[in-house]
């Protein structure tokens, strides 16, 4: 056997040939084989050499779209703040952050349109879909409605920052820190190092409580339940003072201490205090409580009985 019979053997019409009539043989009747002719003619059609020639054309494609966004990424982080500052534009972390990922976002989708147009069957798809693009703009969009919603949100976030990278925020009740900024989603650090992952869309519509938006220093509330039969003027006196010998607290802003509720067989002293942040607001909060608890006790002002 020399090369061509090899050569011959390999060819996918003469192999389904081959089986047609070895089945034929078999069967001792002519059983029609459709779907190995399909298939035989399918394999007939396909040109090894520029399957291979576009393989390694879109490898090549995706080698170089990874590099320039690897580029243009290490370029704008490194470089850009230092050009803003010169030409004395505006641009905290979270524009930053913002323009690096649009960068990168149209140079993958520059590579993704390269190797779309190294495969003629996705160029003429691409064609036939621009040709139709009322409809199929229609049904792209309503397939990535959620999508372009994010992405619209996060644009608005980025330019008009109702919270920024590095901000503390309260949303949905959990505290924590805006960890990262993308182009779909808002990732937040809570204090228990869970991470939040909400999108974007939904940042843009829910109220959020954001404690670093402005100045750093708020106003904290702590909350004793007393009896009702309790001392005011002395526990008042005592809350006092443990808030004033805290180390966090702010002396030079206002401090107070009142009766905010006194039903039933107990009475709540609320203590409104500044602090630093938010970030250290419950820690004191807590010492504070923990501290007027013990100068209670030796006072004799016994804490609330829940029934």
């Amino acid at each position: 056997m020399n090369l061509t019979d090899i050569a011959g053997m390999t060819d996918p019409l003469r192999l389904a040939n081959i089986t047609q009539q070895t089945v034929d043989s078999l069967t001792g009747r002519h059983v029609d084989l459709v779907f190995v002719q399909m298939i035989a003619n399918a394999i007939s059609e396909i040109d090894v050499t520029s399957i291979i020639l576009y393989t390694v054309l879109i490898i090549l494609i995706i080698i170089f779209t990874r590099s320039a966004a690897s580029i243009a990424d290490r370029m704008l982080m490194n470089y850009f703040p230092t050009v803003a500052a010169k030409i004395q534009m505006k641009m905290d972390q979270t524009m930053q952050l913002m323009l690096r990922r649009l960068v990168s976002a149209a140079i993958y989708t520059i590579g993704l349109m390269l190797i779309v147009y190294q495969i003629p069957q996705l160029r003429s798809l691409v064609t036939a879909v621009v040709a139709g693009a009322g409809i199929a703009g229609l049904a792209i969009g309503f397939a990535a409605k959620d999508s372009l919603a994010n992405f619209t949100a996060s644009i608005f976030i980025a330019v008009f920052q109702p919270y920024r990278v590095g901000d503390l925020v309260d949303f949905r009740g959990e505290y924590g820190q805006i960890e990262d900024l993308t182009l779909r989603h808002t990732v937040i650090k809570t204090t228990d190092n869970k991470r939040i992952i909400v999108p974007n869309s939904i940042m843009g519509n829910e109220p959020i409580i954001n404690w670093s938006i402005r100045e750093p220093e708020i106003t904290w509330v702590v909350d004793f339940d007393l009896e009702k039969a309790s001392d005011i003027d002395r526990a008042r006196e005592i809350i006092f003072q443990c808030a004033r010998s805290h180390p966090l607290v702010l002396k030079d802003r206002p401090m107070s201490v009142q009766l905010v509720s006194s039903k039933y067989s107990e009475l709540i002293l609320r203590l409104e205090v500044n602090v630093p942040g938010r970030n250290v607001a419950k820690g004191t909060g807590c010492d504070i409580r923990e501290a007027a608890k013990k100068e209670f006790e030796k006072a004799g002002i016994s804490p609330a009985l829940r029934e």
